[in-house]
């Protein structure tokens, strides 16, 4: 079944920092989400898009704001014929499966459909549909598209799945995977996992996978940022549990907190300029020197719209991972706006950190 998710409200179009929240909420309510759609209030083509939704076979989030709640309440008892009751000082179908505070569930001709009402600046309530059990993803690295098929799709015959390869960076490859009707997800995975085990990774969080691997090796990271300006960060920070093993990370955009915070040789910057393996290296080298952790990743580029030179291309970035043994560094050239660049190069730099220590990671 499909996942769609309908926002009934002015304030869903209007407030972003609210309509992120439900999404991202919404994604791990469901892992994944196949069709969204937004109503102002009082649109009067919500009662023939619902009443079609009806006959799709789908599981529907309805958002609504304080004002729509009843609204919506309303148009789906005259779709299903049904009356409404009153629990909890609000008025919904009587032929609601599950209720709880502002969210309440229901099923008809194969749909189901849950209705919640968000509040600005409140928790969302509970969303009551499950997440579907016939669909997961994995993360595959250092192998491309066509070589994942070539090896995978055997394994996904045999295990009666559909795959689906989507190129997050460079040698980042996200799988999802579909089962059929007889399909046996489990066993493609682990069947997959066999087959590339310092290769495959069955997360759908990167982040929070290095996260927990990190706590039960009782190790730490820290990070040294440029172009990305603390979006590396953002990007560990927003799990729970980076406190147990995050230790910080300096933004060292000009050449001068390079240098003092860092330790980077003035030298190395006037000669090899701050966009280069050389000042990388040395970032990662100070970032792991001053914060005693057990694994650094630094990040230095161009992430346009200006900044090109004539040797270096906006998209150029270098990137340097280290722990106390090893260092591995790589020159990426990526392409998109700025914000794309700076994505796709914190996605990279931790695609870089699973390579540099394959033995604790994979």
């Amino acid at each position: 079944m499909k996942n769609n998710i309908i926002f009934v409200g002015n304030i869903f179009k209007t407030n972003q920092i609210l309509n992120n929240y439900i999404l991202r909420t919404s994604k791990l309510a469901f892992n994944d989400i196949d069709y969204i759609e937004y109503f102002q209030d009082s649109d009067k083509e919500l009662l023939l898009f619902l009443e079609k939704k009806f006959h799709e076979n789908i599981k529907l989030l309805i958002v609504t704001s304080k004002n729509n709640f009843p609204l919506i309440g309303k148009l789906i008892s005259t779709i299903t014929e049904d009356n409404q009751v009153l629990k909890d000082g609000n008025l919904i179908p009587s032929s609601c499966s599950v209720y709880e505070k502002n969210s309440y569930l229901l099923e008809k001709n194969n749909t189901s459909i849950n209705v919640i009402q968000v509040n600005e600046m409140q928790e969302l309530p509970k969303i009551l549909l499950q997440a579907n059990k016939n669909k997961a993803k994995v993360q595959i690295f250092d192998e491309t598209v066509d070589d994942a098929k070539a090896l995978l799709n055997p394994i996904a015959q045999s295990s009666d799945v559909k795959l689906q390869f989507t190129q997050i960076t460079f040698e980042w490859i996200e799988l999802e995977i579909t089962s059929k009707k007889f399909g046996n997800i489990t066993h493609f995975i682990n069947s997959s996992k066999q087959l590339m085990p310092k290769s495959l990774i069955a997360s759908t969080n990167i982040p929070a996978y290095i996260i927990s691997i990190l706590q039960k090796k009782s190790k730490k990271i820290s990070f040294a940022e440029s172009c990305t300006g603390g979006l590396l960060a953002y990007m560990i920070t927003q799990n729970s549990g980076a406190s147990a093993v995050f230790d910080g990370s300096l933004v060292t955009y000009s050449n001068q907190l390079k240098s003092n915070w860092l330790a980077v040789e003035d030298e190395t910057l006037d000669e090899k300029g701050a966009v280069s393996y050389e000042v990388v290296e040395e970032m990662s080298d100070g970032v792991l020197n001053v914060s005693y952790s057990d694994y650094a990743i630094s990040i230095s580029g161009i992430a346009g719209p200006g900044g090109a030179t004539e040797s270096k291309d906006v998209g150029t970035v270098f990137i340097s991972t280290r722990s106390k043994e090893k260092v591995l560094s790589r020159e990426l050239n990526f392409n998109g706006d700025r914000i794309y660049i700076q994505e796709q190069s914190a996605l990279y730099a931790l695609k870089l950190l699973l390579e540099l220590d394959k033995n604790t990671f994979f």
